[in-house]
């Protein structure tokens, strides 16, 4: 666990570098109350594969509590080894499944327990002559291929169509190494795994729906949870409160949100829910009253649409406006260029409304929580 001082060391640290950069007039001033260490912002650039950045953000943070150290690793590897998985699923249903480079947190803790993980120094995905990220090519040659596998040859494909997804990757993400150099050493991507300590049954997702009973388990209804991953369902107030319980224990949390909103601007760092009649070009030159979130009202705002699966994020820290207001900071994977070196403040009214799931690791779940989503714990970390 990690001790208060050195949660308080990180909040000067990072507290100092983020204000450095703030807006002299931004009506919103900020007092960290816990920031937890991450690594360095990275920008997914034009890529659907915010699971992989924020998932692997999340799990770099857990090497730095775990005392690992600092490691920077391939968010491109989860999505070499995670297409081909979605290809047979879309062609096993005959086409009525979800293609899309989209997918979520759990994805990526499947591929560590499967295939390991490398650095990004061994595997940067980009081997098709650019500097940055952009899967517009591939996505659409991907898609292309299952759509007509499907429609065109309906079901009598040869052996090999599978191979072909597999060289299709290689060729735009570069083959995977059977063994790499890191650190002085000769890995594998599962040897690397076991050094390092990662373990998928370590990690919890929650969620909080109305249309399943809460304590029980339920897959979630998302385009992007292809693999059909299940989600402890928890009332909301549980969510935020696990969330900030882990915080203050200094666990990260991984978080599925709706970014759609005119309340969410990365430009800004912020992001709130208004209350009714504030229109959007009020937001981010005064402070503004927001929204008394229900159970109800976030229940139907997923139901009618208007809260979608929209983008993964890094929950890292907890902070208060000069009205003591409380945030989460969130690490967000669209670069540096805002105010906040790309962190932004996620209001609690935002985060119970547009929240759709969030994962973190069981330990961090309070006691009360972890007993009655999993019983034969006890209410006891691990």
């Amino acid at each position: 666990m990690m001790t208060m001082q050195k949660i308080t060391l990180l909040v000067t640290v990072f507290a100092f570098s983020l204000f450095a950069n703030a807006q002299d007039d931004f009506p919103y001033t900020f007092n960290h109350l816990v920031d937890i260490s991450a690594t360095e912002t990275k920008d997914q650039c034009n890529t659907g594969t915010c699971w992989s950045f924020a998932t692997l953000s999340f799990v770099e943070s857990e090497l730095l509590r775990m005392g690992k150290g600092t490691h920077n690793l391939s968010e491109m590897y989860n999505v070499r080894v995670t297409y081909p998985a979605k290809a047979e699923n879309y062609v096993r249903y005959h086409g009525k499944a979800q293609f899309s480079p989209g997918s979520l947190c759990h994805d990526v803790i499947n591929v560590i327990d499967s295939h390991g993980v490398i650095p990004e120094s061994v595997y940067n995905g980009l081997n098709y002559g650019v500097e940055r990220h952009n899967h517009g090519e591939l996505d659409a040659i991907l898609e292309g291929m299952v759509k007509q596998l499907v429609e065109k040859n309906k079901g009598k494909m040869s052996p090999n169509w599978l191979l072909a997804v597999g060289a299709v990757l290689d060729v735009y993400l570069g083959e995977v190494p059977e063994s790499f150099q890191y650190n002085g050493k000769t890995y594998t991507p599962l040897t690397l795994r076991d050094e390092l300590g990662i373990q998928a049954a370590d990690y919890v997702n929650l969620s909080s729906f109305t249309h399943h009973p809460f304590y029980g388990e339920f897959i979630l209804e998302v385009p992007d949870n292809f693999s059909q991953g299940s989600f402890h369902n928890v009332p909301m107030d549980e969510m935020m409160a696990a969330v900030e319980s882990a915080l203050s224990a200094g666990y990260t949390v991984a978080w599925d949100a709706d970014v759609s909103e005119k309340g969410f601007s990365f430009r800004n760092g912020m992001a709130i829910a208004p209350a009714e009649g504030i229109a959007k070009d009020e937001l981010f030159k005064e402070k503004v009253a927001e929204m008394k979130v229900t159970q109800e009202i976030r229940q139907e705002q997923f139901d009618s649409f208007q809260t979608t699966d929209d983008h993964l994020m890094h929950i890292t820290g907890v902070a208060e406006d000069q009205d003591g207001n409380k945030y989460f900071i969130i690490k967000n994977s669209w670069g540096t260029g805002n105010s906040f070196n790309g962190y932004q403040y996620v209001s609690m009214p935002y985060f119970n409304l547009k929240t759709i799931s969030v994962m973190m690791h069981k330990d961090a779940v309070p006691k009360k929580t972890l007993q009655r989503i999993i019983p034969s714990t006890g209410g006891q970390p691990r």
